[in-house]
């Protein structure tokens, strides 16, 4: 750093003289051009002006050697300053990195008395932890020979008890586990039935007095709604015309709406036959209008059934929106309230699906509230739960995927999702929301007056029941009672223990849930009767 400065120094000095030769050499310049003058002027003008030219050059002259001495004074004034100046800057400079050195080393020597005392005492544990290796192998050679020798003993123990018991080892231990499960199984069945009789007892009263609540604040009408599909006749006269000729009227109607007509001996009367619900009522309602009118004919019915389509469009539409107002549930997709108002015309064991559906909205509302969770949440699930069921007939899939999958596709909460899918149990209900709707589902299905059933199935049903009843080891006799919601079994007790009726009477339950359908629930009851009987002579 200094040699440069003083080659800075140097520069400095040699630019002064520069300036000073570069002042000489303008006089040297003006003198010249002088006596260039000069020897145009005459003889006495050039030597006057001659003398007075050389007084100047050597006045400027002089003027520029005092500057160039001056100029020189100043520039090695300011090279010894700067000298100076860089001389304290490096003797700074070499103090601080002294002194960081010396911290460093400092540091250094302080890591090092650390890192030595962390090896004395790694040393020292090392010691003392071959000391207790030592002694855990002395014990350890102690306690094997211990156990030599107990088991020495035991061995002579088993063979003496099997002498006087005259039973081989593995015939004890078979009987002694046979009684120890024996009784862990009589202890568990005990523990189990007073936990279920205490839980049971508690969750009855509270869940009677939500439901209750519940059900006094949600009155619906009692009588079943059922969709119509006989359109009676006026006369027997009608059904020609409905015909028409060579059948080309009721050919242009069954295209027109997709459905079937039957027109059979029955006296005044048309039999509407089809699976979708919205296609029958179409049908059933143009056919009305038809006759009321008279006018028969084929423009005349594909005009009717248009007209008929766009109106009952409307109707669908208006019923879904009276759905969502009537259970205060705002913000579905247009598509959802659409599809809503098609459960208007579905029936499901002879009850109207949207009514039920705005009934479990309800219920499933209420006992959210009395249960402090979302209620919207819980009334919007319950209006959607049996979505699917709009369209189950076009698209293949239980009415609960189905439902799900349209609550997917216009974005709707995951926890209404889940809930239309759960609320038959066949998937996990992961709310609380999803629990309320399949409690509602199952009171407003099995509330009285709500479904029918025809006696066909009534009956194979309670024949179901008993056969999978009777299809366990150890039953005597079963018997479907009380309409189907229960059913007694009588078990065998030679076979059937005490304990053993509890797990029996879940294993059935257990089996009736997985391989029948019902609405509300079935209770299972496990009868085990022993009769002691003598006769005194």
């Amino acid at each position: 750093m200094l040699n440069f400065n003083y080659s800075s120094l140097f520069l400095a000095t040699d630019g002064a003289l520069t300036t000073v030769l570069v002042a000489i050499i303008v006089a040297a310049v003006f003198a010249v051009l002088g006596v260039v003058l000069g020897g145009f002027l005459k003889n006495k003008s050039f030597e006057k002006k001659q003398g007075d030219i050389k007084k100047v050059t050597e006045k400027m002259l002089d003027d520029a050697r005092e500057e160039s001495r001056t100029i020189k004074k100043e520039a090695i004034l300011e090279a010894k300053e700067q000298e100076i100046k860089l001389r304290n800057e490096l003797e700074k400079e070499t103090r601080e990195k002294r002194a960081e050195l010396k911290n460093i080393e400092n540091r250094l020597n302080q890591k090092e008395e650390s890192l030595e005392k962390k090896e004395e005492n790694l040393i020292k544990r090392n010691e003392e932890t071959t000391r207790q290796q030592n002694v855990l192998k002395e014990k350890q050679q102690q306690l094997d020979n211990k156990l030599e020798d107990i088991t020495h003993q035991h061995d002579m123990m088993i063979k003496e008890f099997e002498k006087i018991s005259q039973m081989s080892k593995e015939e004890a231990k078979k009987e002694l586990v046979d009684a120890i499960t024996d009784e862990a199984r009589r202890e568990a069945a005990g523990l189990v039935k007073n936990i279920e009789a205490e839980a049971k007892e508690e969750g009855e009263r509270k869940a009677k007095e939500i439901v209750s609540l519940a059900i006094q604040k949600c009155s619906t009408e009692q009588a079943t709604e059922i969709t119509v599909s006989v359109v009676p006749l006026p006369s027997d006269d009608m059904k020609a015309r409905i015909i028409g000729r060579e059948g080309r009227n009721i050919r242009t109607l069954e295209n027109a709406t997709g459905i079937e007509l039957i027109i059979d001996d029955t006296p005044e009367v048309v039999i509407v036959s089809g699976f979708d619900p919205v296609r029958r009522e179409v049908t059933r309602i143009a056919l009305e209008r038809l006759i009321q009118d008279g006018r028969i004919h084929p423009a005349r019915i594909e005009e009717t059934v248009e007209k008929v389509k766009k109106e009952l469009d409307q109707q669908i539409k208006e019923a879904g929106e009276a759905a969502t107002f009537e259970c205060g549930v705002f913000g579905l997709h247009p598509e959802i309230v659409k599809t809503l108002g098609r459960l208007k015309f579905r029936t499901s064991y002879g009850q109207n699906v949207l009514r039920h559906s705005i009934e479990v909205s309800h219920l499933a509302g209420v006992m959210a509230t009395e249960l402090g969770v979302d209620a919207t949440l819980a009334k919007r699930a319950g209006l959607l739960h049996d979505l699917g069921k709009a369209v189950d007939y076009e698209v293949e899939g239980t009415h609960m995927q189905i439902g799900a999958d349209i609550a997917k596709k216009y974005k709707e909460n995951h926890t209404v999702v889940n809930a239309i899918l759960a609320h038959h149990g066949d998937v996990e209900q992961k709310s609380i929301e999803a629990v309320l709707v399949a409690s509602a589902d199952a009171i407003s299905g099995a509330r009285p007056g709500a479904r029918r059933e025809t006696t066909t199935n009534y009956i194979k049903r309670l024949q179901k029941l008993e056969e999978i009843s009777s299809s366990f080891k150890g039953v005597d006799k079963c018997y479907a009672i009380q309409a189907g919601r229960e059913v007694r079994v009588m078990v065998k007790p030679e076979q059937i223990n005490y304990a053993e009726t509890l797990f029996l009477a879940k294993d059935i339950a257990k089996k009736i849930e997985q391989e029948m359908e019902y609405p509300g629930q079935i209770k299972v009851n496990v009868i085990r009767e022993w009769r002691a009987t003598e006769f005194a002579k």
